[in-house]
Parts: structure tokens; sequence; C-alpha cells
């Protein structure tokens, strides 16, 4: 729920820190205490165009991928408040490089511009959180997850993970909050599908990413196409005009059956050619960077609102980390800073409110003598959650609502593990 405006990088500074702000400029109407603004998706590719060099000082060597600069990484720009909605990628791992944040001077290119497309957003009344929330695999469950609004290889949680609504969303209790601050400086190493949600603390951030391509790709992407091809004809069936009602800003178009149809295709017949490979190379053949990959199917283009020429993600690389599986093995240096669940007192760090967590212990028949077992539980086996566990939680919280929408129905339909087994199965048929 944001406008676009489009602005320099000087007047988007100058709005931010308040210094001469020309009333008569693309920030006219939006009070910098009331909105952030965050320019998302910049590919330093397309910004860098014109000034390639700038790209080969984006080094991601010293993590294991030689070769791999700024023609692989994104740029992000912020202001005070700025946030990603929690959510897990799809696709590979992640590497977030901080560039500016807290004190440090911003220092870029005069190159880069000479217009930047920027998302501005109702601040409201909320606190500035100084740490990434990142939450375990195994925790997507207490997440809710949800497809609406749908962005391709994004999976969002539909709990505020700051300020929870319990009663909506009892589960989220029982997942593993880690919360790290990134410096300048700092790398975050994101592992394949842990959620995260990210906010702005200092007036300026900015950022460069890079998305790291992985084995597991190849089926995601089938998983993918699948997951497309139902959110469209479900949603795409209720009112084919509006698509805002349903497609994330960073989408800016539905697409039809027949185009979804041949990207499931195409992503099946790529699925199977690397298997073909994959079966002639010894497992020593497929590191990260090998050069026996077998390149990828390009994703569908995740178009830039003005631009509509935007490439989706890119891998990259970072120093302080969260904790990947123990049996994982990371391909690059010993650097790394695990970041541990968070052992501070959640309750007032996540902003849930005391009577809250009393309410759900008193639903669920217990004691409030239970209240900290219920705030500490930790996550409980996969095998002991109901795949329809989501569906029950919020059915009773509403027993007064006979209505299932589609979005109710699509919670089901493309829940990730649903559709894990679908692409199996498909995959089977193929096969």
């Amino acid at each position: 729920m944001c406008s676009y405006v489009d602005a320099t990088l000087e007047e988007f500074l100058a709005w931010s820190c308040d210094r001469g702000v020309n009333h008569a400029g693309p920030f006219t109407h939006y009070d910098n205490s009331k909105f952030w603004a965050y320019a998302d998706y910049k590919y330093l590719a397309s910004v860098f165009e014109d000034n390639t060099d700038v790209l080969q000082n984006v080094v991601w060597s010293d993590f294991g991928f030689p070769g791999r600069n700024g023609r692989e990484s994104t740029l992000w720009i912020g202001s005070l408040g700025a946030n990603t909605p929690c959510h897990l990628d799809c696709y590979g791992c992640n590497l977030v490089f901080q560039v500016q944040g807290r004190s440090s001077p911003l220092v870029l290119p005069s190159s880069i511009g000479p217009h930047l497309f920027i998302g501005v957003t109702y601040l409201g009344p909320h606190h500035y959180w100084k740490r990434w929330h990142l939450f375990p695999p195994q925790d997507t469950a207490f997440l809710y997850p949800t497809r609406i609004p749908y962005e391709e290889s994004s999976v969002f949680s539909k709990v505020n993970v700051v300020n929870p609504d319990l009663k909506h969303f009892p589960q989220f209790l029982k997942a593993q909050r880690h919360m790290v601050t990134l410096y300048p400086g700092q790398v975050l190493f994101v592992p394949r599908h842990w959620w995260h949600y990210v906010e702005s603390i200092d007036p300026i951030t900015v950022s460069i990413n890079s998305w790291i391509e992985l084995e597991e790709d190849h089926q995601a992407r089938v998983e993918e196409a699948i997951t497309r091809m139902i959110v469209c004809a479900l949603k795409g069936a209720e009112d084919p005009t509006d698509t805002k009602a349903w497609l994330n800003p960073t989408e800016v178009e539905g697409t039809s059956h027949e185009i979804n149809c041949q990207y499931l295709n195409g992503a099946i017949s790529a699925y199977l050619e690397h298997s073909k490979v994959a079966e002639t190379l010894t497992p020593t053949e497929f590191k990260i960077n090998g050069k026996h990959r077998v390149k990828s199917p390009l994703k569908k283009r995740k178009l830039d609102v003005c631009t509509r020429s935007k490439e989706k993600k890119s891998p990259n690389c970072t120093l302080a980390t969260v904790t990947a599986k123990p049996e994982e093995k990371i391909p690059f240096g010993l650097d790394l800073i695990p970041v541990s669940p968070s052992l501070q007192d959640e309750s007032s760090e996540r902003g849930i409110d005391e009577s809250d967590i009393k309410d759900v212990v008193k639903e669920s028949g217990g004691r409030e003598g239970n209240l900290n077992c219920a705030r500490e539980q930790l996550v409980m086996n996969q095998a002991e959650m109901p795949l329809a566990d989501n569906v029950v939680s919020d059915s009773t919280t509403c027993p007064s609502q006979p209505f299932i929408s589609t979005d109710d129905l699509l919670d089901c339909l493309v829940d990730p593990k649903v559709i894990h087994l679908v692409a199996q199965l498909l995959l089977q048929k193929r096969t």
C-alpha cells in the first residue's frame, strides 16, 4: 500500500534529512515524520549502465564467489522507518552488505541516477526496531504463510512480527526469533528459506545484496510456476481489471493463463534437463560456483514499475550471520558470527501484550502458571503439527464468519507444503 514518486537521489536525501526541502518537488505532499520512502530492487547493472567500472567495486570473492560483482547485485536505499514485511525468498540464499547506516557518511558515486523510483508509505505510530528479525524454515507454520499479495518468489507472513496479534495468530508464540543489528561494513548471510523482517532505523540506510543460486532452485522454479498459475487463475477470475487488489506493487501486471502454462512447462523442462546432466557429474562438481552448473531458466522478469525492464533477484554475501543447519557446508570463510535465538524478554521486544499471552493460555485450557512456558516454548516437531493447523487456529477465533473467500482457499492450495508435494507429483508424471 504505497505511492510511487519519481525523484532524484538529491531530492530524496533533502527530504529525508530535512535540509532545504524544495516544496515544489516530488515529496511535497509527504511529511517525512509521517511517511517513509524506499528504493527497492535497483539492479546495479541498470543503475550504473553508463559507468560499469563501478560494478567491479562490489567484490564477493571473500565469501567464496570469485567473479561475482555488482552485475549480480542489487541496491536498496531507505529512510527512517522503511521496512520489508516478514517474508521468505523461494530461491537461493542471500548475502546483504550494509553500506550506510547509523552515523556513517553516505558515499555514492555522483553518476547514480538521474532518477530513482521510490515507494512512499504512511508511517503511522510504531517503534523503530534496530535489528533484522529472522525465523528458521521449520517455523513456517507458526508464521501463517500466504501468497496474497502475490510477488514472484516471495512468501509473506500474515503476522506483524513486531506487534503480533496473538488472538488471531496464537501459533506465532512458538516461533524462534533471531535478531541482529547490521552495521556499516558488515555482511549478513541469510540461509535458504529463512524468514526475515527488516527495518531502517537511521535517516538514510543503504545496502547491497546478492542472491546466491542453489541446486534446490531448479525444483523451486517449478513450484513457483505452479503457484503463479493457481493464484492468477483464481484471483484473475474475481475481477480481471483489478490486479491491484492482489498483486504486490513490485509485480506490475498479472500474466495470462497461456503465459503461465508456458512458464510452467519451461521450468519443468529445465529441471529435467538439469537432472540428466546431474547424473553424469560427481557430487564434488556441484559446488555453488562450479563450472558445470547448468544455467537455470530465466526467472520471470520483475518489471520496474516505471521502466518495466527490471529483472528479479541476484545473489549476495555476509559477515554477521544466521546459524545454518549443522550439516550444511558454508562455502566461505570461518569469520562468521552466528546469530542465536533471542534471549531477551521477547514480550517487550516484540510488542506482545501480556494480556494477549494470558488469553491464549486460558483458551488452550491452561493456567496462568503456564505463562512463561507459553512464551518460551520452542518449535514443536513438524510431525506433531497438522497441515490444517493454521486454518483451525483462524477459525476458532472467528466462529461467526461463515464466508470462505478466495484468499482462504488459496492459503490452503498454495501452502508451501502442498505446492512442494504437487511439484513432486508433476515431475514424477514427466519421468
